[in-house]
C-alpha cells in the first residue's frame, strides 16, 4: 500500500490532479471528519497542518482514515 503522504503530496505536486476533487477523512477525538484537500496547508514531519477555528491545528497522519477522489475511496488505512 502506497503511504498516504506519497498520496497527499502527489495530489499536491501532480499538474495531472485537480485538488478540489479529494476529500481526506481522519480521526478526532473518535469521530470521523471529513476535510477538502485544500483545507491542508502544509504536510511535513508526519503531520499535515489544516486551520480549525481560527487556528492551526496539526494532524498526524496516522489519523487518516480515507482519502477519497469525487467521492470514491482511492486509499483506506487497513
Amino acid at each position: 500500500m502506497i503511504p498516504e503522504h506519497e498520496i497527499l503530496n502527489k495530489i499536491k505536486w501532480d499538474k495531472k490532479l485537480t485538488p478540489s476533487a479529494y476529500t481526506i477523512a481522519y480521526l478526532d477525538l473518535r469521530k470521523l471528519t471529513s476535510i477538502p484537500y485544500a483545507a491542508i496547508k502544509h504536510i511535513e514531519d508526519g503531520f499535515m497542518t489544516i486551520e480549525k477555528d481560527g487556528k492551526d491545528v496539526a494532524i498526524p497522519l496516522h489519523r487518516i482514515r480515507t482519502i477519497r477522489k469525487n467521492g470514491e475511496i482511492i486509499w483506506q488505512r487497513k
